[in-house]
């Protein structure tokens, strides 16, 4: 039997049909936890996750719904109780990108990013939270429930082309850190991750050619592009009580992308 930290407890990931979603939803039942898999538009992508997940002896149930529309979420929420009982995790990993030049941007552009990536996790983390608060802390875990914001890098590194996003990653950042200051006395922990470049079919025209990863690894000190595994293995260790004094953090998962490269050799 493989070390499970997370074992009997009850994961939401949103955003988990595929990429990192997928990754993070499957390390945590591999860590024994039982996962509802939350996805906007794929069945088929969440539905696969959900059988994955089965097959490495967890529960999985998959659920449509927009983070963005306060209606969806609390529907979704609605079954994640009614399912599993309780909220012991919540991943907030659901995010798009939809750039422009800022000379360029659309308002809907603007506001549907800020919907999903922001919004979202006000919308998810409300209800979360307060299902950890009105259950208390279980027996076997040190904390009420912990909460896992996806961020980025870009909530530190500015990205010309992409106000939108760079904009909702540096709100996370706050978030987070304000929940994680405000919940603390009710022993619920806030942390995020900031993945830096990860192998995902999203983001596939920056690494699918020799030529493109070739480019982008200039980036990277660490000489490879990440995998949705990596994610996934920081988020189970956040979720764990290996974890447990870890609040307001931000861990960067990123081959050290955040380290400056070009200055490497003197600048």
């Amino acid at each position: 039997m493989s070390y499970q930290p997370l074992k009997g407890q009850k994961a939401l990931v949103t955003g988990a049909s595929s990429g990192i979603g997928a990754g993070v939803a499957l390390s945590l039942a591999a860590a024994g936890a039982d996962v509802l898999v939350n996805y906007a538009s794929s069945l088929a992508g969440a539905q696969k996750v959900v059988d994955q997940i089965k097959e490495l002896g967890a529960n999985a149930i998959a659920v449509k719904a927009d983070v963005s529309k306060e209606d969806d979420v609390k529907a979704m929420f609605d079954e994640m109780l009614g399912t599993f009982g309780a909220i012991d995790i919540l991943v907030n990993n659901a995010g798009l990108q939809q750039d422009a030049p800022f000379t360029e941007m659309t308002l809907a552009q603007w506001n549907t990013v800020l919907g999903i990536n922001l919004t979202g996790m006000f919308l998810c983390t409300q209800l979360a939270v307060r299902a950890m608060i009105k259950r208390g802390i279980p027996p076997g875990s040190r904390c009420a429930g912990k909460v896992i914001c996806m961020s980025s890098v870009h909530e530190v590194i500015p990205w010309a082309g992409h106000a939108n996003y760079a904009a909702s990653k540096g709100g996370v950042k706050l978030f987070m850190q304000t929940l994680a200051q405000e919940l603390a006395p009710q022993k619920i922990r806030i942390n995020s991750i900031g993945p830096g470049a990860i192998q995902t079919p999203i983001n596939r025209a920056a690494w699918d050619t020799p030529e493109a990863l070739a480019s982008l690894l200039k980036l990277i000190p660490y000489g490879r592009i990440g995998i949705p595994e990596d994610i996934g293995n920081a988020t189970v260790w956040l979720a764990s009580d290996a974890a447990d004094y870890v609040n307001g953090q931000t861990i960067f998962v990123d081959g050290g992308m955040t380290l400056y490269p070009e200055f490497a050799d003197g600048g």
